[in-house]
């Protein structure tokens, strides 16, 4: 049996938010944890391309930052900012 050097090995509660709504050019299905690690940042999975980031409100601020890390045009990216905006 192989032994493990574990970093962290920790359990939580999480909350988490399903949504899917229609951009104007395409749709987004987003889970969106919340949890108490990462600094108050929440976890947001985008089920449809299998992209995933840690972010909070300094995150949407950063110029480029969704566009990078989902694949989107900033037409498409400008809309999944404003509606994380509304949300966390």
């Amino acid at each position: 049996m192989t032994e493990r050097f574990y970093l962290y090995d920790d359990t939580e509660q999480t909350k988490t938010r399903f949504i899917s709504f229609m951009g104007e050019n395409q749709r987004f299905d987003l889970a969106i944890t919340s949890t108490t690690k990462h600094y108050g940042k929440h976890l947001v999975l985008d089920m449809l391309s299998h992209r995933f980031a840690i972010i909070g409100q300094d995150d949407l601020e950063e110029p480029g930052y969704l566009e990078h890390i989902y694949k989107l045009s900033e037409e498409d990216a400008a809309e999944l900012r404003s509606f994380l905006y509304e949300i966390i």
